[in-house]
């Protein structure tokens, strides 16, 4: 872009333009596009507070909830394309294609700045049950079709989509109950309501270490350091099982690509501080950090893998 710069000796000439004031001039809105106290709320908020910092300017968390994220997707994907207004996500991003009608486009209308982290899911059950490992469930399921109920905060969260793949790997047949929320969907298998339900480990952790509820498997390719007794899928025989709950954050489209570069550049030198460390490890989240490319090709595979399974689900739960 060019601009005519009047002087004496310039009066005539063209020069690129500079911007008034470096960027960010002003303070910047990190959308979430779900209620505040959950775990995206939090790890939002200790990202903003340290971003701010390195930007100099202030970063404030503004919560535009409901629709499963849907209302604060599209707001931010609608937004201006200047580095002021930018998304922090989950993984609902990439499940609402596959099972509402959207008006706008994830994959197209949002640019992918910096995948921040994952967190792994785990299988839990009530401290009573009489599951013990992977290979009980499987045989209630086989003995008694259809009876085992598995609990999520609603389809379309990755504590469904986990239960859903979970119940294609295996080929065995689970109700699902969903709730209006995650909360209600613990307390539920807390109380013995439902017999099973995955969950992500920073919001079942201290429950699993209290011994309120048994953890038999988590969806990660590893091990979890914090549960580090709990055995993988892969471990129990579903070597390609993934179910993340991952987070990152996202710009409108059209954001330039010199505010993109240093946004991205300040977000991985964020997750670099200790403190920001130690408040992700703590509640079992792994740092990813990742780059503008990765996270881009990251989304890709969650769109397509998410959409295969919803292809794949029973019609009830689509």
């Amino acid at each position: 872009m060019k601009c005519l710069v009047f002087g004496v000796a310039l009066a005539t000439s063209t020069i690129p333009c500079l911007a008034l004031a470096a960027y960010p001039d002003r303070p910047i809105s990190l959308v979430v596009p779900y209620a505040p106290g959950g775990t995206a709320d939090a790890l939002a908020r200790v990202i903003a507070q340290h971003l701010g910092k390195r930007l100099n300017q202030s970063v404030v968390v503004e919560n535009k909830s409901g629709a499963s994220g849907i209302i604060g997707q599209s707001y931010v994907a609608r937004a201006k394309a200047d580095g002021y207004t930018l998304l922090y996500d989950a993984t609902p991003l990439a499940i609402n294609p596959a099972i509402n009608k959207l008006n706008f486009d994830p994959a197209n209308d949002l640019l992918p700045i910096s995948m921040i982290s994952v967190t792994p899911n785990i299988l839990v059950v009530p401290k009573n049950s009489k599951f013990k490992n992977v290979q009980d469930v499987l045989n209630q399921a086989k003995t008694n079709p259809g009876k085992l109920t598995f609990a999520s905060g609603g389809t379309g969260t990755i504590q469904f989509m986990a239960g859903e793949l979970f119940r294609q790997g295996w080929n065995i047949d689970m109700l699902h109950v969903p709730f209006k929320s995650g909360g209600p969907a613990i307390t539920a298998t807390l109380g013995g309501q439902v017999d099973m339900m995955f969950a992500n480990v920073s919001s079942t952790l201290p429950l699993v270490k209290g011994e309120q509820l048994k953890a038999l498997t988590i969806t990660s390719r590893k091990r979890n350091a914090l549960l580090p007794d709990v055995p993988t899928l892969a471990e129990s025989g579903l070597p390609d099982y993934e179910a993340y709950e991952w987070n990152g954050i996202l710009a409108p489209k059209g954001t330039p690509d010199d505010i993109a570069a240093k946004l991205e550049t300040s977000i991985q030198e964020v997750m670099k501080e200790p403190a920001v460390k130690e408040k992700f490890s703590s509640l079992g989240v792994d740092i990813v950090a990742s780059s503008q490319a990765d996270f881009k090709k990251f989304l890709a595979a969650e769109f397509s893998k998410w959409a295969d399974v919803v292809r794949k689900s029973k019609p009830a739960a689509k």
